[in-house]
């Protein structure tokens, strides 16, 4: 009986350290230097991108923009993360970065701060968003620039899209609209 009680207690603890956490915990710098906090996002659907200026897919900016300012007064948003880590493809400081964003694809959704989203120095919202230990539903890696994490209004991760999927596919459409 006393074996039983313990293994219960173990079990009631366990299962509450590996509890969802939400991206609201997290505070990070956008292009300007400025802070941005992700709990001001509470109640609004989230997609979590990896950019980059000199990709195959760098296109995507232009539909990524388009969804965003069709759903951004639905409660929904789009947030840019610059990243280097795919053969070298975001080489531009933050301010470069913005230039080009803007004068190429008039990007007005928020834009963070170039970060690493892979390996040793992989950025803290990514650690996040890739393992399941804090994200509560997968394990995954960061395939590719333009790699998106759809979040729901309570800041935890719902699915993980494929960075050649466009961000007007059905899937994210519907995704958005549900």
């Amino acid at each position: 009986m006393k074996k039983l009680a313990f293994l219960s207690l173990l079990i009631i603890l366990f299962s509450a350290t590996m509890q969802k956490q939400s991206i609201h915990q997290f505070i990070v710098k956008d292009l300007e230097g400025n802070d941005f906090d992700f709990s001001t996002l509470k109640g609004k659907k989230v997609m979590v991108v990896n950019t980059a200026s000199k990709c195959g897919l760098t296109p995507q900016y232009e539909k990524l923009e388009a969804l965003y300012k069709k759903y951004s007064e639905k409660n929904f948003i789009i947030i840019g993360f610059p990243a280097n880590n795919f053969m070298g493809q975001e080489p531009g400081s933050n301010e470069e970065i913005a230039t080009f964003c803007q004068k190429n694809y008039g990007v007005t959704f928020p834009m963070m701060s170039k970060i690493s989203v892979k390996g040793k120095d992989m950025h803290e919202v990514y650690k996040f968003l890739t393992s399941k230990d804090q994200n509560g539903l997968e394990d995954n890696e960061v395939q590719w620039n333009f790699q998106k994490y759809l979040l729901n209004e309570n800041g935890e991760l719902e699915k993980v899209i494929s960075p050649r999927t466009q961000p007007d596919d059905a899937s994210i459409i519907e995704w958005i609209e549900k």
